[in-house]
């Protein structure tokens, strides 16, 4: 456990040296905006804002809705279904595109199918405390 999340903060971390913010977007045509993957807990657009419509369990344009079509283990769009078809896309404020974002091995990169992994491990413990784990990964 210990390991994981220190893989998951040096991948993260990387990004947030380089203040490179990343966003998720979704969709089968990837024009549904899902959140930023490595912004402060206390940013709007956050995924690790639980307030926020990108970071609350309860949101249909959250990755922690477990019932949304971003957030369930059976549907295209979500990056924790292993056979999704559309899973989130991995991009830069620029639209440079840096590869998708989910557990399925066959559309992952390599960093992002590892984060996706690890995330998708600790999936239960992030949607109780999804602010807390931005600290545990990022400060």
């Amino acid at each position: 456990m210990k390991k994981r999340i220190l893989l998951l903060v040096f991948i993260l971390g990387a990004n947030k040296i380089f203040s490179q913010s990343l966003h998720l977007y979704g969709g089968e045509d990837h024009n549904v905006y899902l959140g930023c993957l490595n912004c402060s807990s206390y940013d709007s657009d956050s995924i690790w804002n639980q307030y926020g419509a990108y970071g609350n369990s309860y949101s249909s344009m959250s990755l922690w809705n477990e019932y949304g079509n971003y957030g369930s283990n059976y549907s295209s769009t979500s990056p924790w279904n292993n056979y999704a078809s559309y899973p989130p896309i991995v991009v830069d404020k620029e639209g440079n595109f840096y590869g998708y974002f989910t557990i399925n091995g066959y559309k992952g990169n390599r960093a992002n199918f590892r984060l996706a992994l690890i995330l998708y491990g600790n999936y239960e413990r992030i949607r109780q405390d999804v602010s807390g784990w931005y600290e545990k990964i990022f400060e």
